[in-house]
């Protein structure tokens, strides 16, 4: 199961590759009053085109297979009207714990950036170039140096 998740986000979907029972009590909160809705991205979404303004999927995309993939980032284009935006790990960053493998149901694949630039580009998902930029000058402002890779992605329209 995937589950939703929303701390400082005004948004309505956020992809998270772990059930409910892990996230803290702001997120649950926030899934119990129905302002972050829960999903698994394994199926198709059970949700019309464009029902979300954006799509945030953190840390989810590295524990899919490319069959898995294939499927669920056309779902997430569809379903979001202004974007996607895709955290995923860093190539060479610990993967998980060998304790934690039954709860995934496998390892996580850290991709190369241009590894994923090749997948959305053969996805027919576009840069989000005006997200980017906007991504980029509130993370100078704030000195927010993620450290993880960051893409945002344009809808299907």
């Amino acid at each position: 199961m995937v589950t939703a998740c929303a701390k400082c986000y005004m948004l309505d979907l956020i992809l998270v590759p772990y059930d409910l029972d892990d996230v803290d009590d702001t997120c649950k909160s926030l899934v119990r009053r129905g302002f972050v809705r829960v999903a698994d991205i394994k199926y198709p979404l059970p949700y019309r085109a464009k029902s979300f303004s954006m799509v945030i999927v953190s840390d989810a995309l590295d524990y899919l297979s490319p069959r898995y993939l294939n499927m669920t980032l056309p779902e997430l284009a569809k379903v979001s009207s202004d974007g996607i935006v895709v955290f995923t790990g860093l190539p060479g960053q610990q993967r998980v714990k060998a304790s934690e493998l039954p709860k995934f149901g496998r390892p996580a694949k850290f991709r190369s950036s241009s590894w994923w630039i090749r997948f959305f580009m053969q996805s027919s998902l576009e840069e989000n170039e005006v997200a980017v930029k906007k991504f980029e000058q509130a993370s100078i402002k704030g000195s927010y140096k993620p450290v993880c890779q960051v893409f945002h992605l344009k809808s299907f329209h």
